[in-house]
């Protein structure tokens, strides 16, 4: 079925208001819930802390007064979304579990985006990503069983693999060699904005997530765990947040986030499992419908275009939470040894690259491999999950 949401009218924004007993959501139940509902939660939880980080960095560079406050109401109601999605975690998971499923949606949420893009370049940026990702999801994995002596299947349930991806100390590199060419706005499929931002927020949420979690900690190898990967993540945001087109106009990039929010909650609801959840995404749908509307009205009134100048005219295909062991796999037997110069991909290690390399290690083990080594230790083994058999690299099979 096709859906514009261009066409659909939601939730009067004056009617969006919730009380505490509607904000008070039920969370799902770890142990029994499926999985992709949590990465769909956490997506969703970083769509709307990214609609709202951009809608005060909008007001803090709009002049107009009525505009602020008109700013200020559709962002408040963002904002009890954002309490209502990410508060359907449940508190007794811990920091690592929850880690751990971040990583899950890391690894099949850029995957699914690596296959369905139609740029190649843009296709390339998700490769690259995905494959460190993938790496984080191993190493937390390790560590969890070092900590919690739980082993991560229980979280991710045979839905993803967890071995090595390129391995974490890799994924140092000079800022420089971070940045990538941004897609041109009047050129570019409709669909590869709405990816772009849709990795680029996830992304930024797991960055914050770990900067607020990590010292939370006792373990030291946690605790310096967190801190590596965190900057990794802050590369990975530099990376994802370059693609997009910086000469969109500040009404045009809150049109396109309030129309991807539109696609997502969309999507969503076509596949979610669990009624309680399915029932807050169409709910949540609802809304933004009215928002998109609005932003459309202020987009007309400062640029003097019409939106269906900047957005597709239908929803794509449902963005789909689903296994990719074998793209995943593909990628590891021909990316791994990949990394970047300027705004490209590069296989030698090139002299910037090393100098980094150099300068954050000083001569020592990060954190992403003294775990692993501390793992070996305890249990004499790595921790992995390998349900389509070996991994494809000779190189990176358990000795």
């Amino acid at each position: 079925m096709t859906f514009n949401p261009l066409e659909q009218r939601g939730i009067p924004l004056d009617r969006q208001l919730r009380n505490w007993r509607e904000l008070n959501v039920q969370p799902i139940d770890p142990d029994r819930c499926d999985p992709y509902t949590r990465c769909r939660i956490i997506t969703m939880n970083g769509i709307e802390v990214e609609a709202i980080l951009f809608s005060h960095h909008l007001a803090r560079n709009t002049v107009d007064p009525e505009v602020k406050r008109q700013l200020a109401q559709t962002r408040y109601i963002e904002a009890q979304q954002q309490k209502v999605v990410n508060w359907l975690l449940p508190g007794v998971s811990s920091v690592l579990e929850t880690t751990i499923a971040y990583e899950q949606v890391a690894v099949d949420l850029t995957a699914w985006v690596a296959r369905m893009e139609p740029d190649p370049y843009l296709k390339q940026a998700y490769q690259f990503g995905v494959l460190e990702d993938f790496d984080h999801l191993y190493r937390y994995a390790n560590l969890y069983e070092m900590i919690e002596h739980r082993k991560a299947e229980s979280i991710v349930d045979n839905l993803t693999e967890v071995m090595p991806g390129r391995p974490t100390k890799y994924h140092h590199r000079n800022p420089a060699d971070n940045v990538r060419d941004p897609y041109a706005k009047d050129q570019t499929d409709p669909l590869s904005k709405l990816h772009a931002l849709t990795i680029m927020s996830a992304e930024q949420q797991t960055m914050n997530f770990y900067m607020n979690t990590g010292p939370t900690y006792m373990e030291p190898i946690a605790r310096q765990l967190y801190q590596e990967i965190g900057l990794i993540e802050e590369e990975h945001v530099t990376h994802y947040e370059s693609l997009v087109d910086p000469g969109e106009t500040w009404w045009e990039q809150l049109v396109n986030h309030e129309y991807n929010e539109c696609y997502l909650y969309y999507s969503f609801m076509e596949q979610e499992s669990d009624p309680k959840v399915k029932a807050i995404w169409e709910l949540h749908l609802n809304m933004e419908l009215e928002h998109l509307h609005t932003a459309c009205d202020l987009m007309r009134r400062f640029d003097g275009r019409e939106p269906q100048e900047v957005l597709a005219p239908e929803l794509p295909n449902v963005l789909t939470f689903e296994p990719n062991k074998q793209y995943l796999r593909e990628l590891l037997d021909t990316q791994m040894d990949l990394t970047t110069l300027g705004a490209g991909y590069v296989r030698e290690a090139h002299e910037r690259f090393e100098k980094m390399q150099e300068q954050i290690h000083g001569g020592e083990e990060p954190p992403s491999e003294r775990v692993m080594a501390e793992h070996q230790d305890m249990f004499g083994r790595e921790y992995r999950v390998q349900s389509e058999g070996e991994h494809p690299d000779p190189a990176m099979r358990e000795k």
